[in-house]
């Protein structure tokens, strides 16, 4: 009750806006904050420019935090809606090095790869079920593994991470690894996949919150 309409948290010296919404989402997922950490030393550490895509990118978090470590971002998502507060985001961090596509995420690899471009880095966080801006439906269980295989097209030659997110309870993580190993097993590096979660302060326990795989060069 008495809850504000919005307002901004912090996190590592960056400020994300929290706005509840109607279908249970607060325009942030705060367990993503351990790949966050993870990510950004990764990108300051490289000591080369690196350009990272960020597919159903949602609100930006993860576009926002790599953008700040200093790499040129691009994001993706099929709702302008989501990619408005993406900007938000972004602009109350003063953050310019990111480019915003709406469009379904499918479409704009394929896209890129005709182009020819590549990636240092790839991050994305599929949604369990979901349609494109043209009524495109998604199935995560069915789409998951051949998007990843696709995706593997346009990584540069000298990959930085490939992030996996999923929210979706038969994807564990030990099916991450298999699929995300399976995929990147050309350049090498190795793969973790982990559940990921929020400590309660109450009880000391980690409500559990999905799972990410993560492949590092």
């Amino acid at each position: 009750k008495n809850v504000p309409e919005r307002w901004t948290i912090n996190w590592r010296g960056l400020k994300f806006i929290i706005k509840p919404m109607g279908f249970k989402h607060t325009g942030l997922f705060p367990e993503q904050a351990v790949n966050w950490r993870d990510i950004m030393k990764a990108i300051k550490e490289a000591n080369r420019p690196i350009k990272v895509l960020n597919l159903f990118a949602y609100t930006g978090g993860a576009s926002v935090v790599c953008a700040s470590a200093g790499a040129q971002v691009t994001h993706v998502d099929a709702s302008k809606g989501m990619v408005e507060r993406a900007k938000e985001n972004a602009t109350l961090n003063g953050i310019t090095n990111i480019r915003y596509i709406v469009d379904d995420c499918k479409k704009f690899i394929e896209r890129e790869i005709r182009r020819g471009n590549f990636y240092d880095a790839i991050i994305m966080d599929p949604p369990s079920y979901g349609r494109g801006p043209k009524g495109e439906i998604w199935k995560i269980e069915d789409a998951i593994h051949p998007l990843i295989r696709l995706c593997t097209k346009i990584l540069s030659d000298q990959p930085l991470f490939f992030l996996v997110n999923s929210y979706t309870t038969g994807l564990a993580p030990a099916v991450l690894t298999y699929m995300i190993g399976t995929e990147l097993k050309r350049f090498h590096g190795h793969v973790e996949s982990q559940e990921i979660g929020l400590p309660v302060t109450s009880s000391g326990l980690v409500l559990p919150c999905g799972a990410s795989g993560r492949w590092e060069a």
